[in-house]
């Protein structure tokens, strides 16, 4: 296995304080999954296909996938996300294969799973160098045509979602240094310490990494569109119309070129060759 450092270790120094388990269950998140899981289901092969979810954190797909009568390998790098997943799969009756691992070193056979979930360690992993070796490692383990979905944070959500949006220059005056770098160089840098860091792609940069990997790019979407910048979000998506607007907005801009990245998530699905 690769040594940590860099993005790999503030990962696993951020996450034990940080309630990724509920994240989405916020307002937010609710559009983040609804959106994650449709997209998915677009290229996901049929249950009981076999399914790694690679960075998975405590493991809300892979349960959801689970549920659904897939066969799940989760792996994530936080030992206390593999322990909220086998919580939460015992409780619902459900067995989920689940290990600490690097999403750069994969315990996984060559062409062994059906597809591949990496919606969170390119984000984490600041190094090209190390955010390619997870790819590789997705088009490695994945059967030749099978698909690799691959989540990235957008180089302007820091600006338009954490300074604009959440008002985060309230709190760190320091927000305005950390734009301006991530804006030059992609690099995510933390307003404290154990806070988030990480990387931000340009939607180009990203499809430049899959094909860099071997991959083929089948599509690329933003995920939540404008739903982060709404105030009303919550009373918005507790009315069933009001929902549905926002989740339509999110789906019929979601491949406008020039709106790529403008919501804080991007998804591309690629394939493994053959």
């Amino acid at each position: 296995m690769p040594a940590l450092g860099d993005g790999a270790d503030a990962a696993r120094e951020h996450y034990p304080d940080a309630d990724e388990r509920g994240r989405l269950d916020t307002p937010f998140g609710q559009v983040e999954l609804v959106r994650t899981t449709e997209i998915l289901e677009q290229h996901l092969p049929p249950a009981p296909a076999l399914v790694a979810d690679v960075g998975g954190g405590p493991g809300r797909y892979a349960l959801w996938l689970a549920e659904r009568g897939y066969t799940v390998r989760h792996r994530d790098l936080v030992p206390a996300h593999v322990e909220q997943l086998a919580a939460d799969a015992a409780a619902r009756g459900l067995v989920v294969d689940s290990t600490v691992c690097d999403a750069r070193a994969l315990d996984l056979a060559d062409a062994s799973v059906d597809a591949v979930l990496l919606l969170g360690p390119l984000y984490h992993l600041t190094r090209r160098g190390d955010r390619l070796a997870a790819l590789r490692e997705a088009a490695r383990v994945v059967r030749p045509g099978g698909p690799v979905f691959a989540v990235a944070i957008s180089r302007w959500a820091p600006r338009l979602h954490g300074a604009v949006a959440e008002k985060l220059y309230l709190q760190h005056a320091s927000i305005g240094r950390q734009v301006a770098t991530v804006e030059r160089s992609g690099r995510l840098d933390p307003l404290e310490p154990r806070a988030f860091s990480g990387y931000c792609h340009r939607p180009a940069q990203l499809r430049s990494e899959l094909r860099a990997a071997g991959l083929d790019v089948v599509d690329l979407e933003n995920v939540e569109g404008i739903a982060f910048a709404l105030g009303d979000l919550e009373e918005r998506l507790a009315d069933p119309q009001g929902r549905e607007v926002v989740l339509d907005a999110a789906r019929a801009l979601s491949r406008v070129p020039e709106l790529l990245g403008l919501g804080p998530h991007m998804l591309a699905t690629a394939r493994r060759p053959g």
